[in-house]
């Protein structure tokens, strides 16, 4: 083993993300040349004026600004953009698969059409597998602070995209929207053979991630921090392995957590968990996944052996065939033994 540092090891290994909203790659630089493009007004003159304003006490003061922000997207080559533009990043960080959300009601709610927003992401994701090596799936999420009618008039609209479409999840406000609220509506996804995800557990109960399991028949958590709070939900997610997508900078940034350091990784590691660290909204938490690795290793002191760990359960995690994570995991574990 020889003596590369904990940041440059983390910097070259094989990387995966389950946990990434593509309108929170919005990077206040692209954000201001697409709605200069598009005669939109932004209420900040200046990008650093933008950036000094990524500074949030709780989910809903992000949530404001990250839907002021996607305002400017009208065009299918602001979509594409956006998500090249994310994938350019990603693959100088070593990404080589990525399993993102978006958001389809942040747009078609002011007038945007589900084809415009699907047919930008997916041609740049496209590119981005050709171009750049990078593979995908795509997960369209539900705004659960809107209504199940809506839910289901966008499930409705993406069913000419079946072929593009790998999943559906649950995000947005997160307090006061239970996943029970859209049970019928992943009951017809999962019909539809949809995949399903949901948040659950960010800011909301341990109770919802229970709800996320029961009824929405989840295959993986996103966030689910809380889930600590009650030990028989442990035991449910370590026996039947169901992943939490943790995003320990997006945590920070938000206020569920005030310390890397007390963040309860290794707690979840030695109860069993299968957990996974990802990046969420990094234009605005202030980094993509190497930042994530970076500032959760230095806090907590991680080796190089439990970073390699935490590469392979995101594999294991994914929605790649066996052979392909087989194959990815060997890759990880070479890159391991050789540095």
């Amino acid at each position: 083993m020889n003596n590369v540092s904990i940041e440059k090891f983390i910097e070259g290994i094989p990387k995966i993300e389950l946990h990434l909203h593509i309108e929170g790659t919005f990077e206040p630089e692209l954000m201001f040349k697409i709605a200069k493009r598009n005669n939109k007004e932004i209420k900040y003159s200046t990008v650093d004026e933008l950036k000094s304003a990524y500074s949030f006490n709780n989910l809903q003061e992000f949530l404001d600004i990250y839907y002021a922000g996607a305002n400017v997207l009208i065009e299918e080559q602001d979509f594409y953009d956006l998500t090249w533009a994310y994938l350019t990043k990603v693959h100088t960080q070593n990404l080589v698969h990525t399993e993102i959300f978006f958001d389809p009601q942040t747009h078609t709610d002011r007038g945007i059409s589900f084809d415009t927003v699907i047919k930008g992401i997916h041609r740049a994701l496209e590119d981005g597998r050709e171009k750049l090596g990078i593979t995908y799936k795509l997960i369209l999420s539900f705004l659960r602070h809107l209504d199940e009618a809506s839910a289901f008039e966008t499930l409705h609209q993406a069913l000419p995209y079946k072929k593009w479409i790998s999943g559906v999840g649950l995000d947005s406000s997160e307090v006061g929207n239970p996943p029970s609220k859209f049970e019928r509506v992943f009951t017809k996804a999962k019909e539809e053979g949809f995949i399903t995800v949901a948040h659950a557990g960010e800011e909301g109960p341990a109770e919802y991630i229970w709800e996320a399991v029961n009824l929405l028949k989840v295959t993986r958590i996103d966030h689910g921090n809380r889930c600590l709070e009650d030990d028989r939900l442990v035991k449910l997610l370590a026996d039947l392995q169901i992943p939490l997508t943790l995003c320990p900078l997006s945590n920070l940034e938000l206020k569920v957590i005030d310390d890397l350091k007390k963040y309860p990784l290794p707690e979840m590691i030695d109860k069993g968990l299968l957990v996974t660290i990802n990046s969420d909204d990094p234009a605005y938490f202030g980094g993509y996944m190497n930042e994530n690795y970076i500032g959760i290793a230095q806090a907590l002191n991680l080796s190089k052996k439990q970073i390699t760990e935490l590469v392979k359960n995101s594999f294991k995690a994914s929605w790649l065939s066996d052979k392909e994570k087989e194959k990815k995991i060997a890759q990880v574990e070479t890159y391991f033994q050789n540095n």
